[in-house]
């Protein structure tokens, strides 16, 4: 007799949602959707004090993501008409609601990079998938 095949997770949970809580899931863990999000926390920011906040995140990237979070909701831009042009980026309500997973996320990176680093250390030298016996053998 077969066994019942046991199916789990947020898409079998709202399998209607499924695609649209894969393609948030995307935006909102994406690490520079991360960055910027906890660094706006703050408070309101120009682009490029958000840029100069965030290190390694190219004017490409910080361009397109902020584009993503306004498009979501998650962070209002303002022009303002003065010469030279300025522009700040700031949470909205929905964007602060996010802290609480952002900053969880970040103390998780934070408290287990040691134990990462030692997995990826020794995972060059075994191998992903291979255990430290079978190489030894």
């Amino acid at each position: 007799m077969a066994s019942v095949r046991q199916i789990a997770g947020p898409c079998q949970t709202w399998p209607e949602d499924g695609a649209f809580i894969r393609e948030v899931l995307d935006r909102i863990g994406d690490k520079w959707t991360v960055l910027i999000i906890s660094t706006l926390n703050a408070g309101p920011l120009r682009y490029s004090d958000v840029q100069a906040s965030i290190p390694g995140i190219s004017q490409r990237m910080l361009t397109q993501t902020l584009k993503h979070l306004e498009r979501d909701g998650l962070i209002t831009r303002t022009a303002y008409p003065e010469v030279p042009p300025r522009v700040e980026y700031e949470l909205t309500e929905l964007g602060r609601s996010l802290m609480e997973a952002v900053v969880a996320m970040a103390g998780w990176a934070a408290a287990h990079h040691r134990e990462i680093a030692v997995n990826r250390a020794a995972s060059e030298l075994t191998g992903v998938g291979r255990s430290k016996a079978a190489v030894g053998a």
